[in-house]
């Protein structure tokens, strides 16, 4: 292995038994974690006083520091926290190890053996991820174990969380939000339409579609983000959101339609019709940034405009529930995309 030198430390050498200056190495070495080789950065001392093969030493903090330092090559090979990660997302939220071990109702010594020297399963190790991604989880955590703190504790943690909820922000929240409903959509396939969820893209869509379409209110606006996705489809074999759509008894609606409302990026007000219903509204967004769409993902979002326009919501529905991507599939059914693939001509 290639040794680099890096730094010299005058101490007593327990080599030798002499005070002098020593060199601190490191190098790659390789270790069995779990019956798996690793490979990680070892650091050590050389005395050039003692015989070549027997000239290195490590110190008791040497020893654990390289031994901290295998194991997180053996948790960055497998896709888990290393212990700075643990240490970073504690000291996010101003947290003991035993203040943490509590809240995600672990034994009180769980965090300290994170952050030195045990491995975390992957169990444990999501729901670390959960806290750190979404300050709202670890604000369940709280809820949920709330008796493991006294009164005073638990209002100081609470108070950090909803800094960092603060800090997150709702554009954070929601997106987050509406990402786990397709948690499970996670590879291209018909029921996206061959393609990943685009949050920034179907935030453009809509403003874009509500620029042109006045009077824009929920119901009518999913039914054209399904002709929009589905028109693409037509003409290029894949969809323009990533998003999935079932069938309802008000035509095609995208999973997670409630959560999508609620990004920041999305102009919607709550207003009340004649007859007293509660209405959502869309507006376009100022300034809304529209370099996601492409020149001919807008034609298309115009044609479907050009069709829908002057439709009423019953008379979208009424159109969408003609398509054969309605007509052969069935309530609750995710609308596969080859069939919204065969949606009718528009009028020209």
């Amino acid at each position: 292995m290639v040794e680099k030198m890096v730094r010299k430390t005058s101490m007593e050498c327990p080599l030798c038994g002499k005070t002098h200056e020593v060199e601190e190495r490191k190098r790659f070495s390789t270790v069995m974690i779990k019956g798996e080789k690793v490979t990680y950065e070892e650091h050590y001392f050389v005395c050039e006083n003692a015989d070549e093969d027997e000239n290195e030493f490590e110190t008791g903090a040497m020893m654990n520091a390289n031994l901290l330092n295998a194991r997180n090559a053996y948790r960055s090979l497998h896709g888990l926290l290393t212990s700075d990660e643990i240490v970073a997302i504690r000291e996010s939220y101003s947290l003991s190890q035993v203040d943490l071990a509590r809240l995600l109702g672990w034994g009180e010594a769980t965090i300290s053996r994170y952050e030195s020297k045990a491995i975390q399963d992957e169990a444990y190790d999501t729901m670390l991820r959960l806290i750190r991604d979404d300050p709202t989880q670890a604000l369940a955590f709280l809820s949920k174990n709330a008796k493991q703190f006294t009164v005073e504790k638990r209002q100081k943690i609470k108070s950090k969380i909803m800094e960092k909820i603060d800090d997150y922000g709702k554009e954070g929240i929601a997106r987050k939000a509406f990402e786990i409903e397709y948690a499970k959509y996670d590879e291209p396939s018909l029921e996206n339409g061959y393609t990943m969820l685009n949050i920034d893209k179907i935030e453009a869509m809509i403003s874009y579609i509500a620029a042109k379409v006045p009077h824009l209110f929920k119901v009518k606006l999913m039914k054209m983000l399904w002709y929009s996705d589905a028109l693409s489809y037509k003409l290029n074999k894949v969809a323009m959101t990533g998003m999935v759509y079932r069938h309802e008894a008000m035509g095609a609606l995208p999973i997670g339609h409630y959560r999508l409302m609620d990004l920041a990026n999305i102009n919607v007000k709550e207003e009340t019709s004649a007859n007293y219903d509660s209405m959502l509204h869309i507006y376009p967004v100022e300034g809304m940034d529209y370099s996601s769409l492409s020149a001919e993902e807008k034609d298309i979002l115009d044609q479907v405009i050009s069709q829908f326009k002057s439709y009423k919501a019953k008379e979208i529905i009424d159109y969408m529930h003609e398509e054969k991507a309605y007509t052969q599939t069935e309530n609750g059914m995710i609308i596969p995309f080859d069939l919204a693939g065969e949606i009718r001509s528009f009028d020209q």
